[in-house]
This record gives structure tokens, sequence and C-alpha cells, in this order.
């Protein structure tokens, strides 16, 4: 439910910063399948791109079965600057929560290791691989400077590789890294999971308009979020009755679309009684609507019922904005509350009026969505102005009405939407 206060103290969302991640570091190489044969056989790399371009170069990427950072086996040209390169430290290092088995594992598979570990806060439970390691290294061993295990491979090419234990730097990065994708993730189903409620709220608002030979209506909500709290539906009432339907959830976003699901399914179940019991339509709405909500929620509700045969129109204003009615000689009714809002109590009082509706008038139900816009000087589009653009365009069918509104009232609120805009125009005819 939008008020000046509530809008004021919301801000528009902070926009999320691109992903950005390091996605390939070249690796000079004399014969990419050389190459490619150690990192997929020996390493046990996986394969993740073999492409000839039309140039004639060929880029050749490997990556670590659970990294993300891809190596592109680069076989430069002979003259080139980078062909200098082959056989150097390449500066990349490879991180492994089991160093142990890594080292061995890579050892038995014949890969060339520059020395022996030297470990430093580091229990090993294999000391085989360990005596493996001691017995081939090709020099002595190094105190490791990162802080866990630490020794050096190299490549076919003489390329040289580092290989590490976590320590406690590592380990952060790798759980601030973990979280970044968690997050990614969990934003990436929100996103799906909200798409999905939008969906389901669409088919909740009035797919069929009940035909009516003396009524012209239509409705809209353009709502601020993907999902919203205003609520309008047309309920047909049967013997040339029905019944328009327009409210306003306290809250908004998810919890505020669920609260409107609950009370759209009040309002349905319990129509069959509108007509001949109105009174006891809404009490019956108000406890069930009590009964499944929190105790601060609450909803603004318009309910009324036009008579076709008697051209008049039943109606209750549940502490929502007054209704408009245009008659047609130019005046102006308003059809203020009737009673309090539902959903805050058990026991609620309801009271009914009545106006005669005659052939030339028009009916306009809104949530404050529409009043309370704001420009850019801080004003409101307010109800008066609404009444102008109701009178301006009065002659139009009820549909494009409601778009001339729309416009209208972007026109005179162009910033970010903050609060759900729903509108019903009725014209008798």
């Amino acid at each position: 439910m939008g008020s000046s206060a509530s809008r004021a103290e919301e801000r528009a969302p902070q926009p999320q910063p691109a992903h950005l991640r390091i996605h390939a570091v070249n690796v000079f190489v004399h014969d990419q399948d050389v190459s490619l044969r150690f990192f997929v056989d020996q390493l046990g790399f996986s394969l993740v791109g073999d492409v000839r371009f039309e140039s004639g170069e060929r880029w050749v990427a490997v990556a670590p079965p659970d990294g993300s950072t891809v190596l592109s086996l680069v076989a430069p040209k002979p003259e080139s600057k980078e062909h200098s390169l082959i056989g150097h430290s390449v500066h990349v290092v490879f991180v492994t929560d089991d160093f142990v088995g890594k080292y061995g594992e890579w050892l038995k598979r014949g890969v060339r290791f520059q020395y022996a570990p030297r470990l430093k806060r580091l229990k090993y439970a294999r000391q085989a691989a360990l005596d493996l390691s001691q017995r081939s290294a090709a020099s002595e061993p190094q105190e490791p400077l990162w802080g866990g295990a630490m020794t050096h491979f190299r490549d076919p090419d003489g390329n040289s590789f580092a290989l590490v234990s976590y320590d406690e730097e590592s380990r952060a990065v790798e759980e601030q890294r973990r979280a970044a994708a968690a997050k990614l993730e969990a934003e990436r189903r929100a996103a799906q999971e909200l798409e999905i409620a939008k969906l389901v709220q669409t088919r909740l608002f009035p797919q069929i308009l009940p035909p009516l030979a003396t009524l012209d209506y239509s409705g809209i909500c353009i709502q601020a979020r993907q999902v919203g709290g205003d609520y309008y539906d047309f309920l047909d009432l049967g013997r040339e009755r029905l019944g328009l339907v327009l409210g306003d959830i306290s809250g908004k976003g998810i919890a505020a679309a669920l609260l409107m699901a609950n009370l759209q399914a009040n309002l349905r179940s319990q129509c069959a009684i509108a007509s001949d019991q109105p009174r006891r339509f809404l009490q019956m709405v108000n406890r069930l609507f009590y009964e499944n909500s929190t105790d601060n929620a609450y909803a603004t509700l318009i309910f009324a019922e036009y008579d076709q045969p008697q051209r008049r129109l039943h109606y209750a204003n549940c502490g929502h904005l007054c209704a408009l009615l245009l008659r047609q000689d130019g005046d102006v009714e308003r059809l203020h509350s009737t009673c309090t809002v539902l959903g805050l109590f058990p026991e609620w009082e309801c009271c009914t009026r009545e106006v005669p509706i005659s052939s030339g008038d028009t009916l306009a139900l809104y949530t404050d969505g529409v009043t309370e816009s704001f420009n850019s000087r801080g004003e409101e589009f307010g109800e008066e102005r609404l009444i102008e653009s109701l009178q301006r365009h009065r002659e139009l069918p009820s549909r494009l009405l409601i778009a001339s509104i729309v416009n209208e009232v972007n026109q005179f609120s162009p910033r970010e939407q903050y609060d759900d805009r729903t509108l019903i125009i009725a014209k008798c005819r």
C-alpha cells in the first residue's frame, strides 16, 4: 500500500557489477598436440576448445576438471617475441586441497617435478608418495613461500608451473569465490521464480469479461515490481449483474502477491451470495482473509455491484480511496469509504450504499499508485488531474480511456515506478 512517506524511504535497487573472471592464460609451446597430451593424459585436464581460424592459426585450450580458468596452448611463430618465452616460468599456480594425493598422482603419471616439496604445517597420511617424490626429485627441496606445501614441475617444453596446498589466504579466496558463485546462483533462481510468480499472478486477473449490453468496462494493473499487491476483478453475479472489485494489499513484492491471491480466492469462492447478501458476502471474505493472513496484514477494497435491469450501483468502500462517478452533465460524485479495511478484525461491520447510474455516466476505481505518482518537483498526480483526464477523454471507449490516463500518468511521472497502478473504468451506455 503506497504512501508518500513509504516511497520516500524506499531506494532504487543498486546496479549489480558485471560478473568478471579470468578466462584464459597463455602458455607458449612448440607443439600443441604434444602439450595437449601432457595436460590431458598426465595432469587429467579437460579439453575445452580446439579451433582453427581462417588465418590458419589454431587455438587449443584446456582446464582443470573443477576449475574455471582456461590455459590456452599457443604455438607462436619462430620469429616472434613470444617464441622466446617457451621453456620459462609461466607464473601459473595450481592450488589443491589434497596436495599429497595430487602430487603422488602426477608423479606416477610421469610429471617431472623440480624438487621434493618441503612440508610446513602439513601432515601427510601417504608417506609413500613423499618417499617416492624424494627419490625422484631433481634437486634439493625448497622452503615453501606459500605457507603450506609447494613444488614446481615442467611440461614437455620446459615451461614451469607451481603446485601448492591451500593456506589460510588461499582458503579465504576460495571461500569468497564460492560465496560469489552461490550468490549468483541464488539470484538466478530468485529471478526465475519471480518470473514464474509473475506469470501465475497475471492469470489471476480477469481473463474473460462477462458481457453486459449497457456497460462498457475494462481494467488494468501495471505492477511496480514483477509481482505486486494490487488486485482487480470482474465477477459474474448472474441475472444481468456484475461485480467490480478493486483492492490494494498492504506491503509489496512476493508477500503482497500471496495475500492478493488469497483475497482473490476468498472473493471468488464466496461470490455466489454477493448479490443477494452483499453485507454477509464481505463479512465472510473479511473473516477468511483475517484467518489466512498475519496480524498486520490488511487490504483496502471497493466492491461495486452493477445491476443492469435497475440501473443502480450497490457498493461498499472498505477503507479505500473514494471512487469517482462522473455524471453525464459533468458533475463528479465521490463514493467515500463506508467501512474499515479488510483483515484486521475477526468481527467486522460492513455498510453498503446505492447510487443510480445513467447512460453517459463513467465510474472510475483506482489505487493510490495512480494518484500518488510524483513528478520531478515532488508533486502528486492527484485526484484533480485524474478527474481532468477522465473528463478530457470521456468520449473514448473504456479500454482507450484507460490507456490515455496511463499515458498521462507516465508522462507526469516518467521516473521509476514505486507503486502498482491499477484502474477500472466502467461506462454506462
